[in-house]
């Protein structure tokens, strides 16, 4: 690398961080706090110079890294040879993933918050997977997905606390109501591509949020719906004092009442409705609809001339995809006991399409990965409150940087020819 490269590049980072400087100044490292009556201002300094200095570092590197391009540096290399191993080894990673999820709970350092943390993490990989079916084999840009999370959250619900049905009947209902939206949503849209395409899937979800707000009469408006029934073990429920007749958990298995309990059951019964999404989108991927999917992802006007019919592969996209967002949404609905329609704001369809993209488009592992990378750090930064979003912005900079077509962008094709892995 040239001398005047570097000049070039420190200079670049210097006017990077002229900008940062800008930016965190008023917002970071002037903080107003309330004392009385009276508002007053404390400077953050020593934090806004301490961002400015990341920002100058980092512009650096990427500079540095830009100008090598004959070059690979270590992090590209690394990245290079963990996507091969994991697309190679696939089986085995999954294999391990699996074993390693089901010992999380009965680990010394898992506590309630680990808990929660997976809990969440592993219901964003559902929610990838889900739109891994639209998105990534599919080819369909759908920036409003939270809109079938919302239904099938809002479709439990209500059926939960209207009919007193349990988790068990209620989970399938959801799922179908969400599917039946999802075509909804595919009828209109069947002619547009691209950023069109986007433009109405996210009018569309904020249609949902904004009926969910206003139809009070049903949805119970900005005031959301609780008292959602908790699901059971077989009908055992999670009660530290049962009612009259009825056996809880702790008792029938002879235990000392602990809330860890439900905990772990919520855990389980993610985990296996993941599992249960991830096996079937393998599975349908090799069937003729999964490989239309993949065909209208690749070249429209090829897959019509082939006999392949796009009206009805979009729709079983759609469907499909937003049968398992109702999935997930009804397992939310039941683990929060409470819904309203702050929880499906457009910034979540914005994660979980990012999970998507940055794993790698049609990628099961890269939801994965990216999942737990994006939602993971951010989880990290809770306790920051501000800088929370400053974190999943940044990891979401550096995948796009060093990795711009995923994590695990080098995907084998579904079908190979004669079976010939070369």
């Amino acid at each position: 690398m040239e001398k005047k490269d570097i000049i070039q590049s420190f200079k670049d980072s210097l006017f990077t961080g002229l900008i940062a400087l800008a930016l965190f100044g008023p917002i970071v490292g002037l903080r107003t706090a309330s004392k009385g009556e009276g508002l007053f201002i404390t400077p953050q300094w020593g934090i806004v110079f301490l961002l400015v200095g990341l920002c100058i570092l980092g512009r650096f590197l990427i500079n540095l890294n830009s100008a090598r391009k004959t070059e690979i540096t270590f992090f590209s290399k690394f990245t290079s040879k963990f996507s091969a191993i994991t697309e190679d080894k696939a089986k085995h990673f999954a294999i391990t993933a699996i074993l390693f999820s089901a010992v999380f709970p009965f680990l010394p350092f898992t506590d309630r918050y680990f808990m929660d943390v997976a809990i969440m993490i592993l219901t964003y990989i559902m929610l990838g997977w889900g739109l891994n079916i639209v998105v990534g084999l599919a080819g369909l840009l759908d920036l409003g997905y939270v809109a079938f999370y919302a239904v099938g959250a809002y479709s439990y619900a209500l059926i939960a606390t209207t009919f007193g049905w349990s988790f068990w009947i209620c989970l399938p209902l959801a799922g179908v109501f969400a599917a039946f939206f999802g075509i909804l949503l595919g009828f209109p849209v069947l002619r547009l591509r691209g950023d069109y395409l986007a433009i109405v899937t996210l009018g569309f979800g904020e249609i949902i949020r904004i009926i969910l707000i206003n139809w009070y009469e049903v949805t119970n408006g900005p005031d959301g719906i609780t008292g959602i029934p908790r699901p059971s073990f077989f009908g055992l429920p999670f009660k530290r004092s049962p009612d009259e007749g009825e056996t809880s958990f702790h008792l029938f298995f002879n235990l000392e009442y602990s809330t860890m309990h439900r905990i772990i059951f919520l855990y389980y019964l993610i985990l296996v409705l993941a599992l249960i999404t991830n096996y079937f989108t393998l599975k349908i991927r090799k069937l003729p609809v999964g490989r239309a999917w993949e065909a209208l992802r690749e070249d429209e006007i090829a897959c019509k001339s082939l006999g392949v019919n796009p009206t009805n592969t979009k729709l079983t996209a759609f469907a499909i995809g937003a049968m398992f967002g109702g999935f997930a949404g009804s397992f939310f609905a039941t683990r929060q006991a409470f819904i309203s329609p702050e929880s499906f704001t457009f910034i979540e369809s914005a994660i979980i399409v990012a999970i998507v993209v940055l794993g790698g488009m049609g990628s099961q592992t890269g939801v994965v990965l990216a999942s737990i990378f994006l939602i993971g750090i951010t989880e990290m930064f809770r306790d920051l409150e501000q800088y929370r979003m400053i974190a999943f912005g940044g990891a979401m900079v550096l995948i796009m940087v060093f990795k711009p077509k995923g994590i695990l962008a080098n995907r084998k094709p579904t079908i190979l020819m004669h079976g010939d892995k070369k």
